[in-house]
């Protein structure tokens, strides 16, 4: 089986720094073909390639798009054939539909042991707009089908300009991986890592807590707690953090955190917990909500702890039931949390691709969880 990556975006982008990381760090051991399309493009880096034992076939016949029923169908084919690859690299050109790419690599799959492995943009982050404005239609496809878009130049770009990128990037593209850390500050490990294997924080999340919520109600049924992670019959929270990485918070005075949760009618013998569902049926969507931010700024950890420790004990931010998240220090390491109600760790660890949270609950306060990450 061959895999067969697609790294799009325009000239300048950043696809041949990306590209290079890939080749040496990531994917070495392989053996790879990588294909360019050139659209009045000098193949300047065909040197460096050639010297890694990478294989070239420049096509300059013209957009990719317009000669992908002949010339890239069989030049495809023909190199699948030829070389037998573990793995194809294909760079089209600046202006091809990201779309018409991929369909002409599945046309092929339908013959030969290939697969489609990942479809990836790179994105100028002090562009974005500009290019969205103006080369809409080419520009926006490439996006709009990429399953990971690599943000390029997020160090030297301003902020505010990085941010307005990633909101555009999300509203064309709702679903791709948006990687804002810088490439050089990743592994090609972990940028293979990421094109590859989905981001499915919010799917696990939601799958834990929906577990823990049927357990819990399985117990409730029987007489016991209501499950919904915090005790009701208690004024206070007993703290029952592990020593290694986890924090004493004992100085906090949560004696005033009482917690309504769900607003749950507890019975001892009934079926129901009073949420008005049937606990023998239940749809994550229906008992849960999920918040999640991207491209998180830089924390101090006593604020990040200050955040942790209300999602954790308090109920500012409504009922937490699971949190998760990785965000940049101002120091310039990462912090990596996991959250369930009345217990959290904090580890750090290597850069992630972007500062990114997810909170699942119920009743949960977006506005107010939006200026605790993406506004502190």
């Amino acid at each position: 089986m061959t895999k067969i990556d697609i790294i799009s975006g325009f000239l300048g982008a950043g696809k041949t720094t990306f590209i290079k990381k890939l080749l040496e760090e990531a994917i070495s051991g392989e053996q790879v073909v990588l294909i360019e399309n050139e659209f009045g493009e000098i193949g300047i880096d065909g040197g460096f390639l050639k010297d890694s034992g990478i294989e070239i076939r420049e096509m300059n016949s013209g957009c990719i798009c317009c000669s992908l029923v002949g010339d890239f169908g069989k030049s495809l084919e023909e190199v699948l054939t030829k070389y037998q690859p573990d793995r194809v690299i294909i760079e089209p050109s600046g202006v091809g539909k990201l779309s018409d790419v991929m369909k002409a690599v599945k046309d092929v799959a339908a013959n030969l042991d290939v697969a489609l492995n990942s479809a990836v943009t790179v994105v100028d982050a002090s562009k974005c707009k500009l290019y969205m404005k103006n080369f809409g239609e080419f520009f926006n496809n490439q996006v709009a089908y990429a399953g990971t878009v690599i943000l390029s130049r997020t160090d030297v770009a301003d902020r505010k300009k990085v941010d307005a990128a990633v909101k555009l990037l999300r509203e064309a593209n709702p679903k791709a991986v948006i990687v804002t850390t810088p490439v050089s500050q990743l592994t090609g490990a972990q940028l293979l890592e990421i094109i590859e294997k989905p981001d499915t924080m919010e799917e696990e999340l939601m799958r834990e807590a929906l577990e823990a919520f049927e357990e819990s109600h399985h117990h409730h049924d029987h007489g016991e707690s209501c499950g919904c992670g915090h005790d009701h019959d208690h004024d206070h929270h007993d703290h029952d953090h592990h020593d290694h990485d986890h924090h004493d918070h004992d100085h906090h005075d949560h004696d005033h955190h009482d917690h309504d949760h769900h607003d749950h009618d507890h019975h001892d013998h009934g079926d129901s917990c009073g949420c008005g569902h049937d606990h023998h049926h239940h749809h994550a969507d229906e008992v849960f909500s999920s918040w999640g931010t991207e491209n998180v700024p830089a924390v101090e950890k006593e604020a990040l702890e200050a955040v942790l420790d209300e999602l954790a004990y308090g109920a500012a931010y409504g009922d937490v039931l699971r949190a998760k998240g990785m965000v940049p220090s101002a120091g310039g390491e990462w912090f990596y949390f996991d959250l369930v109600p009345e217990e959290y760790e904090i580890r750090v660890g290597a850069p992630a691709y972007t500062g990114k949270v997810c909170v699942i609950g119920a009743n949960l306060k977006e506005e107010d969880l939006e200026k605790a990450f993406v506004r502190s």
